[in-house]
């Protein structure tokens, strides 16, 4: 996964230009260039087999299908429109599909066409704390017995499906390809609580210390998560949507007895808003708590200096006034002039001190 929050707004803002004018259906692509090449991976299974091709062409998807096995179809880099509509004329999607898979700033959505189903979706990862949350445009297309992927980029987050493809754990191996699909949606949501679970990391040792030692660059910090959390929001609050649709759907691609698993994915999207709606709440109580915190000690420091600036305002006075070079100044004739000078000083400087302690200001 390769595409960074600041990458995904660009891709967003590039987009109304580069789609501006077309015919629709044109297929465009809208988001970072790239000059790799486009991969296809494949993988048919059934309860029984499980077969792999990696580096695959369009005639091998097509020598794949089968009426008794399910096909799972990857293809990463979403940047070559010619091998999307080449897939789209052999899959029969329609020019709208392949607009939509084309475009890496499109709104996450399910769309049922009679011989196939569309979803698009963002797919989160945790890039580690420099890189942070990582944003991936992500289109999952439901057939009889295949499913279609198409990426952004190489790397994903559904090596965990794979593997209970390879080990057979589980149902997938004996389901129809529309919980394949509902694996893959799976497997994008609980990524979404991993991503809230580093953000949710980070927010906490911020709160720590924001109250004992705030530090300057806590600001940037929150103000990052703040942006972490925004991608978060706009990827799970349409998804929310799209899975209930799904759920809703009486599309026949739609096995009866797997509406349960829906069900409990829409439940897990509606979990994620929640997380980070009161992420949100949380992080903006904080930066109120960072600001007052920041007040509060230079309020402390300005006190500290003014009480010392009280305490030789009345030295100064003393000083500068038997610093004047008047010939005929009484207190300059005096041989215990200059003590009693050093006594009144102090005394001053001692009742001042005392009357701040029991003001408790110092």
């Amino acid at each position: 996964m390769a595409s960074s929050s600041s990458g995904a707004r660009v891709s967003a803002r590039s987009g109304a230009r580069n789609t501006a004018f077309q015919a629709p259906g044109a297929t465009v692509f809208v988001g970072s260039q790239r000059r790799e090449l486009a991969t296809i991976e494949i993988i048919r299974f059934s309860a029984e087999a499980i077969q792999e091709w990696q580096q695959a062409d369009l005639g091998t998807c097509l020598s794949c299908l089968s009426d008794s096995a399910v096909t799972w179809i990857n293809v990463n880099g979403v940047h070559d429109t010619a091998l999307i509509e080449q897939l789209g004329r052999a899959f029969g999607l329609h020019p709208l599909t392949c607009e939509d898979i084309a475009n890496t700033s499109q709104r996450p959505k399910w769309e049922e066409f009679p011989a196939y189903g569309f979803v698009a979706m963002k797919m989160l990862d945790d890039g580690g704390p420099r890189r942070g949350v990582t944003i991936e445009h992500v289109s999952v297309l439901l057939g009889p017995n295949w499913v279609l992927s198409f990426l952004e980029d190489e790397g994903d987050v559904f090596e965990s499906v794979r593997q209970r493809l390879r080990n057979g754990s589980g149902r997938v191996r004996r389901q129809k390809s529309d919980y394949l699909a509902f694996c893959l949606m799976d497997a994008v949501v609980d990524h979404y609580f991993l991503a809230m679970e580093r953000i949710g990391e980070g927010v906490e040792l911020i709160d720590e210390r924001v109250i004992s030692q705030p530090r300057p660059d806590d600001h940037q910090e929150m103000h990052r998560f703040k942006q972490q959390l925004l991608i978060l929001r706009r990827a799970v609050w349409p998804l929310r949507d799209v899975v209930g649709a799904i759920q809703r759907s009486e599309s026949p691609l739609l096995d009866e007895h797997n509406k349960m698993f829906w069900r409990d994915l829409y439940d897990h999207t509606v979990q994620v808003i929640d997380m980070v709606e009161t992420s949100r709440d949380f992080l903006a109580s904080l930066h109120d708590t960072y600001l007052s915190s920041l007040s509060h000690r230079m309020n402390e420091v300005m006190k500290v200096l003014t009480v010392m600036s009280s305490i030789f305002i009345p030295l100064t006075f003393l000083a500068g006034m038997y610093g004047m070079n008047f010939k005929y100044m009484p207190e300059l004739e005096w041989r215990a002039g200059y003590f009693i000078v050093w006594a009144v000083m102090l005394a001053i400087s001692g009742l001042l001190i005392a009357y701040f302690r029991s003001r408790r200001w110092i």
